[in-house]
């Protein structure tokens, strides 16, 4: 079962990842019933690999009776199509069958962060309104402690026991693993799952995810991957992620290819267990890019099979030196969101890119970047009530147009469980009376040729002394100095002062030179978007999927009376430490910065 692909080096064109897309999503339509788990059945085949786990795996015709018996016992738990289960489960093998199996029959999944406690996990639950929640024994105890906060039904628990939950796996052992029959047909046009933004701003919200987006996703990057039956796709993202647990492993699925699925990222181990593996693409975050590029040079990949890494915020500079360092013959940078009506893809390698939109492809992508102002964080509208197009290199929000169809699924907002979270995502009136855009919130540029780039989150990008702040400009040119490890850019209210002064959270090397940091950033940026205020940790507190965040950070400011962290401010000539005293004279108005 486990015995490695062969060698496949080829690499297409373009324009032939493009084609093949098409061609594996030109059947996708809202009325079919073709859904992922309807095309397992056609992929059933015993002795096959398709989810490889450390400890467990499971191939096609596994797969196929573990998500026929959740099917089952979804059945008998009286659930019916509509009705919701929250799943908590580390990543392992079994966690996309039972979705998968959910699914068959018209429950719709809500895949809870596994990194969630307390009032945030509370909130998860409650808005999925779930009549059952599936866990982890190790994520059993943190669900407990809010259960009887929420209307969340049964508590089971998967692979283990833990206190005051139901045992799940033996009662599914029992049951039949041929398809059951459900109340009704189940289209693509019906919801499948919950998949929570990040929260990293807030409490998460719930995007609906209809089986039309699974399928669509799956086989999108299917084609532009081109995956096949001999791929090996190593998945060490969390499974409760839209990237990590439905795109990476319904690509694989779809093509007959198998995942590997990893409980987490290890750097140390990462590049030995790709190799043992047989391993032959990886799904990435840029971050993860990032750390393996940075690990000292004694620390040598070893060979290894890879001919492709797909995914998306990798940086340019790291790009280049993930690329070179570890041989990897093909990088493909995406931009996605969950909820959004489009997606781009960089094809031609072009570092620091996210996507090009050929122009055979342009109807398939109705994309477009406005003028926006960063202080009053909203587009700007012209003396006509609508809104302008940028220039080429003009940064702008990045919206997709909705389709007014409603038949039309491939550009159809879902939204979330809130609606009138949902509301705020969208702009209308834009470009013509009655059209309607989904917002990403993401500032972006695109250069001459088409390229787009990723500039900003909105919120991210503040303004001080007058000007616009790119926090991750700010954060590249922090990145490249040897003694910063890891860094966060955000800005700051100062009383009496317009806009908000940056601020960088800095995890750094114990020799870090303040004064060679102040130098290496005088001569990289302008004077404004120099950092203000240096915050020196421990670690940065990310997300699941490596996002920093930065509200607690942002709400703390620089305030030594309530950060026990190092604080610097930028004294003119150098950074000098930032005490009670300093502290005082900036809020008084005394210091100037």
């Amino acid at each position: 079962m486990n015995a490695l692909p062969p060698l496949r080096p080829e690499r297409p064109s373009a324009n032939a990842d493009w084609v093949r897309a098409l061609q594996r999503t030109a059947d996708i339509t809202p009325g079919s019933t073709r859904t992922l788990a309807r095309a397992l059945d056609e992929a059933a085949e015993a002795g096959r690999p398709a989810l490889i786990g450390d400890t467990a795996s499971l191939d096609y015709a596994s797969l196929v009776a573990l998500a026929n018996q959740a099917a089952h016992w979804a059945l008998g738990e009286g659930l019916r199509p509509g009705d919701r289960v929250a799943l908590m489960l580390e990543n392992q093998p079994a966690y996309p069958a039972l979705w998968i199996g959910l699914s068959r029959v018209g429950i719709v999944a809500a895949l809870l962060n596994t990194q969630l406690v307390g009032a945030g996990l509370a909130h998860a639950l409650e808005v999925a309104a779930a009549r059952h929640v599936i866990a982890s024994p190790s994520l059993a105890p943190a669900l407990a402690e809010v259960l009887e906060k929420t209307t969340t039904g049964k508590g089971w628990v998967w692979d283990g026991e833990a206190e005051g939950f139901a045992a799940l796996d033996p009662v599914l052992a029992a049951l039949p693993t041929t398809a059951p029959e459900a109340e009704r047909e189940i289209t693509l046009a019906d919801p499948a799952l919950l998949i929570y933004t990040s929260g990293t701003t807030g409490l998460p919200k719930a995007a609906h995810v209809s089986h039309f987006r699974i399928m669509m996703w799956s086989e999108w990057f299917a084609g532009v991957t081109d995956a096949r039956a001999d791929d090996r796709l190593y998945d060490c993202l969390p499974m409760y992620h839209s990237v990590g647990g439905v795109v990476a492993v319904g690509a694989m699925l779809v093509a007959g290819g198998a995942v590997i699925v990893r409980k987490g990222f290890s750097a140390s181990g990462f590049w030995a267990d790709v190799a043992a593996s047989g391993a032959t693409i990886f799904q990435y975050i840029g971050e993860l890019c990032r750390y393996l590029a940075a690990a000292p040079e004694g620390a040598a990949a070893q060979p290894h099979r890879l001919r492709l890494a797909i995914g998306n915020g990798l940086r340019a500079d790291v790009w280049r030196a993930f690329e070179t360092r570890f041989a990897i013959p093909r990088i493909i940078e995406f931009y996605a969101a969950t909820e959004g009506s489009f997606s781009l893809f960089n094809l031609e390698g072009e570092p620091g890119a996210i996507g090009r939109i050929p122009r055979f492809m342009a109807h398939r992508a109705p994309i477009a970047l406005v003028a926006f102002d960063v202080a009053r964080e909203a587009p700007v509208r012209g003396d006509d009530g609508f809104c302008r197009r940028c220039d080429a290199d003009e940064v702008g929000e990045a919206i997709g147009l909705v389709a007014a169809n409603a038949e039309k699924l491939a550009t159809r907002f879902e939204g979330y469980t809130d609606e009138a979270a949902s509301e705020r995502k969208l702009l209308r009136d834009v470009f013509a009376k009655g059209d309607v855009w989904f917002r990403t919130g993401d500032l972006m540029r695109r250069d001459g040729r088409g390229f787009y780039y990723f500039v900003d989150r909105i919120g991210d990008t503040f303004r001080w002394k007058g000007e616009n702040v790119a926090t991750s400009e700010v954060a590249d040119v922090l990145a490249a100095h040897p003694g910063v490890r890891e860094v966060s850019v955000y800005g700051v209210a100062v009383p009496g002062a317009d806009g908000r002064a940056g601020m960088a959270a800095l995890v750094a090397a114990p020799d870090l030179d303040l004064d060679a940091l102040h130098a290496h950033l005088a001569a990289r940026l302008p004077r404004y978007a120099c950092p203000v205020f240096l915050r020196l940790r421990e670690r940065l507190a990310v997300t699941g999927t490596f996002k920093v965040q930065k509200a607690t950070d942002v709400a703390e400011g620089f305030d030594p009376g309530r950060v026990h962290d190092p604080l610097y401010v930028d004294g003119g000539e150098a950074y000098v430490r930032l005490d009670e005293t300093r502290h005082a004279a900036i809020v008084k108005g005394e210091m100037r910065l």
